[in-house]
């Protein structure tokens, strides 16, 4: 009961009972019901249950599986969705983890992820000639590399200069924000040939990432780079020497210099990894969902939602994949929920919000679900009375 993993579940649970009371104050019939509840409090109850079971129902059905729906094709369509939302938010969010691990705040995801499209992009429909494959395979190092030279930027000027890598991040943030807005308004560069909107050209089929289960689902080969991104983190950081390096300075940069290691060297290469980790999600956007050319909304906020699925998943690649999929889900099920039981989208964001913040509070999550605080040594006569009742 002192594990993590708890509270991060006590979050989620607490974060949907808020999401639950706002969705009965915004239901029509609730607050009817709630009018005469002394007349008939039944009403009010029955209300509640139609309200807020069928929003949840609606994005279950949304999310995971749509029994209403004609042949099992089609009834798992929604859990292909999930995958394919949280495909994104996997990579970025394992960018932003391995960051935390080495004891760097990457927020720099939404930089990196524009830099990342607009090189995978431009190899995409700038390099012809190319047969499928290897077209594919060169679109998505290019995206690789964009991410990863401009986190490097960031982990340089920390190594050298010591300049604080929020400030860096969030200033290249919007250096790559107008820089990818001025090419793809400019002729020759990004901007589609004939066209005057700021809009790439669309992505040929040589360079686009397939689909995993045929044409009739949205999924593609993105997510399977994701879940080999995850395997990748999980190996760098628990097998190899270089992780156990990245980990040490995260943990005591002071301790890791006496041990011989290059703190300034290895928070470069830091950065480099996961701005490479970031940059599979802006090829994955355009060389897979947005293949009829992209313009500067690509990133689509996953740049910051990617801190929040890091957050989440406690920086660890596993709950990094699990968390990237629960958003995945809120995201895919959250336009189910409105078209379907008229529940503002924004309820979704307010309740992945509301998540973030009981995270950051784990001392509340404790207090509220009386969990055990793992950091809190126990006094003789406590310990004495836990070793009575385990006899």
């Amino acid at each position: 009961m002192s594990h993590p993993w708890t509270v991060a579940a006590g979050a989620i649970l607490l974060a949907v009972l808020v999401g639950s009371v706002m969705i009965a104050f915004t239901d029509e019939r609730v607050t009817s019901a709630a009018g005469y509840f002394f007349a008939r409090p039944g009403d009010l109850f029955t209300a509640l249950g139609d309200s807020i079971g069928g929003a949840y129902s609606a994005l279950f059905r949304g999310a995971v599986f749509n029994p209403r729906a004609d042949g099992f094709a089609a009834q798992i369509r929604p859990l292909t969705e999930t995958f394919n939302y949280a495909t994104p938010l996997i990579a970025a969010g394992l960018g932003v983890a391995l960051a935390f691990r080495a004891g760097l705040l990457n927020i720099g995801g939404q930089g990196q992820m524009l830099i990342a499209a607009s090189a995978a992009g431009w190899v995409g429909f700038g390099v012809t000639g190319l047969p499928f494959g290897v077209h594919t395979l060169l679109a998505v190092a290019a995206g690789i590399a964009g991410g990863a030279v401009w986190a490097g930027i960031a982990g340089l000027l920390k190594a050298r200069t010591g300049a604080h890598e929020v400030i860096v991040t969030i200033m290249l943030n919007w250096i790559a924000f107008y820089l990818v807005a001025y090419l793809l308004a400019t002729p020759g560069l990004l901007q589609a040939p004939g066209s005057s909107n700021p809009k790439a050209p669309p992505t040929p089929a040589s360079a686009q990432l397939p689909g995993l289960l045929g044409e009739r689902y949205n999924l593609h080969w993105g997510f399977v780079l994701a879940l080999a991104a995850v395997v990748f983190v999980w190996w760098l950081l628990n097998r190899s020497s270089q992780g156990f390096a990245f980990r040490a300075v995260g943990e005591n940069p002071r301790a890791a210099r006496v041990a011989g290691i290059d703190v300034p060297w290895t928070t470069v290469k830091v950065m480099l990894v996961a701005g490479g980790l970031v940059g599979i999600a802006g090829a994955s956007q355009v060389l897979g969902q947005v293949t009829t050319g992209f313009g500067g909304d690509i990133d689509a906020g996953i740049g910051f939602d990617a801190i929040t699925v890091a957050l989440l998943g406690g920086s660890n690649p596993w709950g990094v994949l699990a968390a990237g999929i629960l958003f995945g889900a809120f995201k895919a099920g959250g336009t189910a929920m409105q078209a379907s039981e008229g529940v503002p989208n924004d309820i979704v964001l307010v309740v992945q919000s509301l998540i973030v913040l009981f995270i950051a509070a784990p001392p509340l999550v404790r207090a509220i679900f009386r969990l055990p605080d793992p950091d809190r040594r126990r006094t003789p006569r406590e310990a004495r009375k836990a070793r009575k009742e385990a006899a």
